[in-house]
């Protein structure tokens, strides 16, 4: 069996049968984690020919664990439920998975559409991630959001985009925005980390900046302005929700 495609997927019915269509092409199997979804995601990936695992959640880094430990392939390409392959990606894969490759793991060059838009500016273009790997070169951190991608293997890079849909809609942002405002502050809770009423005023200012001015995202048009504006809000709302758990403590204390 040369490639698994393993994904972890919670809800995702709106994303997931473009993201199916374009891996099945080339993979040997589609192994899929699913945290008791309760859309038709299940549904649509086994009419996809997916083999499907219900699993409670774990964080993003021990769910996708699970399931690279359930892939059998000699090669594994892990994703996202809301990532497509293009078809160049497409191609690029097939030839180092039959024998073209100098490297035995991989970053893809990962392209953020929002809002139906590709962003190709503010930090949302060109951000090469770790997709594919040859079995056991690769395992994840266990954190519980922004998981990291850990190996001893020297990485090659591929050009070729994968699509990632991060936002559809407005609504869609703000179903997720409370999600995982509140997983990072618990991830950083779990570190130790601190923060003061400084850092939640001023750290969501820095980042508009950087995300709008320093790196271009006003290039973007109105959507360049709308992720900077609400990425901002997001690094306030963390932090904010950082500084609630401490306060939570020390009143129970």
């Amino acid at each position: 069996m040369k490639l698994s495609v393993g994904i972890i997927t919670y809800n995702e019915e709106r994303n997931l049968p473009k993201t199916l269509e374009a891996a099945k092409k080339i993979a040997d199997e589609i192994i899929i984690v699913d945290s008791h979804s309760t859309d038709r995601t299940v549904e649509i990936a086994e009419f996809h020919g997916a083999r499907v695992y219900p699993e409670d959640w774990k964080g993003f880094g021990p769910q996708k664990n699970s399931v690279i430990d359930k892939c059998q392939g000699e090669w594994i390409l892990l994703i996202d439920a809301d990532e497509e392959l293009s078809p160049e990606l497409t191609d690029k894969i097939k030839r180092i998975t039959e024998g073209e490759s100098k490297y035995d793991v991989y970053d893809i060059n990962r392209c953020s559409v929002c809002f139906g838009k590709e962003l190709k500016h503010g930090g949302w273009s060109n951000q090469y991630a770790t997709r594919l790997w040859r079995r056991g070169q690769v395992r994840v951190s266990d954190s519980l959001v922004h998981e990291e991608f850990v190996t001893e293997s020297e990485k090659g890079r591929i050009g070729e985009k994968i699509y990632h849909y991060s936002y559809l809609t407005m609504h869609d942002y703000f179903e997720r925005f409370n999600k995982y405002t509140t997983l990072g502050a618990q991830e950083y809770y779990r570190r130790g980390k601190r923060v003061n009423s400084l850092q939640i005023v001023l750290n969501p200012i820095f980042k508009f900046i950087r995300m709008y001015i320093i790196r271009l995202g006003f290039l973007d048009g109105i959507e360049g302005f709308t992720i900077a504006s609400t990425s901002a809000m997001y690094s306030m709302i963390k932090y904010f929700k950082l500084r609630e758990m401490y306060k939570t403590d020390a009143y129970k204390g």
